[in-house]
């Protein structure tokens, strides 16, 4: 007979314990790495592992060092589990090791709720609102393709829309993709080398958002990501000229590693700032959010160490009034987008959630319930967070080395892609 320890709602400890574990890696469309938890109840848990450009160093430290750990202990521990992996590795945070201990996390998280019979959100609390606000990515080779690519994304019912457009004389600036096709920087196996000027980038952005304002008007939420290109006296200069033109925010204005950057570019300018996409712990932002340098912050449940890790940098956001703004790109798996939906439908002090669309081969890959509508990402009732795998249509797809670009600036001079 099992004692009230060993046995709840939740299952008794028996039926939680790990059984097996193991990391599945697959490229429909591009490279997912995958971790699919198992326990003696037959239940099984997903996490996203996905490090683009890096994938197979999160996939091995998984299979190598983590997935070993995980035989034999309680699915239900879950935050011993994710202090046992951080702490007992020694060798903290980082963007592999975080990646890792997301996986083991959502995965866990994915397990409880589906012992529980409830979806995720459920379990974190409840609902907050009823869909997150979901933001599209357009972009155009000049101005006027630009804005033709913000109207369409207004006409399926976005209500914001991240703009990107082409920089004269740049052959291939951020953001944009072959005509017709989604943005996927991580295209060739060795690094394709770009080229970048600032001076003509800080030229064109503001012509860009005086003419999508004079053609979409204030009803629309504009949103521009400078990817780290910028010195913070150049960042301050970008943001005071957009002011007119009311973003939703200017994401990754100068890189974060010296956070105390921010506080020049607040000094000259109240554009809002969002900044995190590449963080991989609290430590990352804990400046830029105690001296509220940032209104959103971006840190992703996928390289920030799972729910667990960002329930709490998100209650010590809201203590500041920042607010989340997760990064959704493609490189995310749907385990990912539907684990932050479910977080994003609970979390108070939420902001916006990117999306962009995956593949029909990720799709069919990854079946979830989340569904778009009328400018909101909405998560179904499904025990857990909502996503599962076809394995078998999974290993069709086999791994296909890609790395992201990098960028010198037009003298040769390596620089911030």
């Amino acid at each position: 007979m099992h004692t009230a320890s060993e046995t709840s709602a939740h299952g008794s400890a028996r039926d939680r314990e790990i059984v097996a574990a193991r990391v599945i890696v697959t490229s429909p469309g591009r490279n997912f790495v995958t971790l699919k938890i198992e326990t003696r109840s037959g239940i099984s848990g997903l996490g996203d592992a996905t490090l683009n450009g890096r994938e197979l160093a999160v996939a091995s430290y998984l299979q190598d060092h983590v997935v070993p750990n995980l035989i034999g202990r309680d699915a239900g521990r879950i935050e011993d589990l994710w202090q046992f992996l951080y702490r007992g590795a020694y060798w903290r945070r980082g963007p592999v090791t975080m990646s890792a201990i997301a996986a083991v996390d959502v995965a866990l998280w994915d397990i409880l709720g589906k012992l529980a019979g409830l979806p995720l959100c459920q379990l974190l609390g409840g609902r907050s609102r009823e869909g997150a606000l979901v933001y599209a990515h357009a972009n155009g080779r000049d101005i006027e393709e630009a804005s033709d690519e913000v109207g369409k994304f207004v006409e399926q019912g976005f209500l914001a829309v991240r703009a990107q457009c082409g920089v004269p004389g740049i052959k291939k600036p951020y953001g944009l993709s072959a005509k017709g096709k989604p943005y996927e920087p991580a295209e060739s196996e060795l690094p394709l080398e770009t080229t970048w000027s600032t001076p003509r980038y800080l030229d064109v952005v503001p012509r860009l958002f005086e003419r999508l304002r004079a053609d979409h008007g204030d009803g629309v939420e504009l949103l521009h990501d400078a990817h780290h290109r910028l010195t913070p006296i150049e960042a301050a200069r970008l943001a005071r000229s957009l002011e007119p033109y009311r973003l939703f925010w200017l994401e990754d204005a100068t890189p974060a590693e010296n956070q105390a950057s921010f506080e020049l570019i607040r000094r000259h300018s109240v554009t809002p700032l969002a900044v995190g996409e590449v963080f991989n712990s609290i430590w990352d932002c804990k400046h830029l959010i105690e001296q509220q340098l940032i209104d959103y912050i971006r840190t992703t449940i996928v390289h920030g160490g799972g729910i667990t890790a960002m329930r709490r940098l998100a209650d010590f956001a809201a203590l500041y009034q920042v607010r989340t703004g997760f990064h959704g790109a493609t490189d995310l798996s749907p385990v990912t987008m539907g684990a932050a939906l479910h977080f994003d439908a609970w979390v108070p002090n939420f902001g916006i959630q990117e999306y962009m669309f995956h593949s029909d081969e990720a799709n069919a890959v990854f079946p979830h319930d989340y569904a778009f509508r009328d400018g909101r990402l909405h998560v179904g009732d499904t025990p857990g967070h909502g996503v599962t795998i076809d394995e078998k249509l999974a290993a069709k797809y086999p791994y296909a080395p890609k790395q992201l670009p990098v960028a010198r600036l037009e003298d040769g001079a390596m620089w911030n892609w």
